[in-house]
């Protein structure tokens, strides 16, 4: 009998100039652990003059985690942080109680052609800590703990597991694993899982049960200790998760609260642009409709 409770298909979303691949939430399955938002960017191939642009937005109750696999970002944020995003490096702002920023494609890459792949992600903020002070922390690829074992190669880039812990500064217990192979491989890895756990395929295959499991495909198990499969070569798999909220979440838009009544005074402040803003940027993001609100998770 599978272990695989749930699997989830990216679905294509606008984000403006920008087409991604959303994973959560999904009407089934709206959080793993405090991982509430997932979208694969790219591969987008984009020619010179065809750029990355995110004028400045709000974020609030959550902190996010770019990680890139090809190209290049630079974020700018209204504490002041001006810092290029590059593969391999863990990009972790944590908005607490407000921050805002934008995303662009770098200056001296915008006349080029380029390529933009990566993942974007929010982790929820503790109940305790959603009107925490904001801030931002930067991760050299050299940085993360990264090991092999049993011809699988491993990175952790956020959170602990598997008695290693990564540099970036999490809120609550959680993994973002990332496992690489070139030859055919058993995983069993149930026993180093805690709270809930997905499993993201990037490139390659998997083998559970009889089945084969496809790249831009998320599990979700049923029962972590259970957790083994089979990566076929030149796979990249990315496991997610950790223990989960006792209450629920609200997300509109970008902003994320176990109270809506927050959400309102969020959605408030930036009509009338009380923000922090982002230095040197003049545009701006506009509220969206009430009608993209997102149900609650339960």
């Amino acid at each position: 009998m599978s272990n695989i409770n749930l699997i989830i298909e990216e679905r294509p979303r606008n984000i403006g100039n920008f087409m991604v691949g959303r994973l959560l939430p999904f009407q089934g399955k709206r959080m793993v652990g405090p991982f509430i938002f997932i979208d694969h960017m790219g591969p987008a191939a984009m020619a010179a003059g065809e750029n990355m642009d995110v004028p400045p937005h709000p974020h609030i109750g959550l902190s996010t985690l770019t990680f890139l696999f090809e190209g290049n970002v630079m974020h700018k944020d209204s504490l002041g942080t001006e810092v290029e995003i590059k593969p391999g490096q863990v990009n972790w702002m944590t908005a607490g109680k407000g921050i805002v920023h934008s995303e662009r494609t770098p200056a001296y890459q915008r006349d080029t052609q380029k390529t933009l792949h990566g993942l974007q992600i929010w982790v929820a903020l503790p109940k305790d800590l959603e009107a925490m002070e904001p801030s931002f922390y930067h991760a050299n690829a050299e940085d993360l703990p990264r090991w092999e074992s049993d011809g699988i190669a491993y990175t952790l880039i956020a959170g602990s597991i598997m008695d290693k812990k990564s540099p970036v500064p999490v809120f609550s217990p959680l993994y973002f694993l990332e496992l690489k192979n070139t030859s055919r491989q058993t995983v069993n890895i149930g026993n180093e899982l805690y709270g809930e756990a997905g499993l993201y395929i990037l490139e390659g295959s998997i083998e559970n049960d009889g089945e084969t499991y496809q790249p831009k495909e998320l599990l979700i198990a049923k029962d972590n200790k259970l957790c083994s499969f089979t990566m076929n070569p030149n796979t990249t798999i990315y496991f997610f998760g950790g223990e989960p909220f006792a209450e629920e979440r609200f997300i509109y838009w970008n902003f994320v609260a176990s109270d809506y009544q927050t959400i309102e005074n969020a959605k408030q402040q930036w009509r009338e642009q009380k923000f922090t803003r982002v230095p040197g940027e003049t545009d701006f993001v506009p509220l969206p409709p009430d009608s993209i609100n997102l149900k609650p998770h339960k």
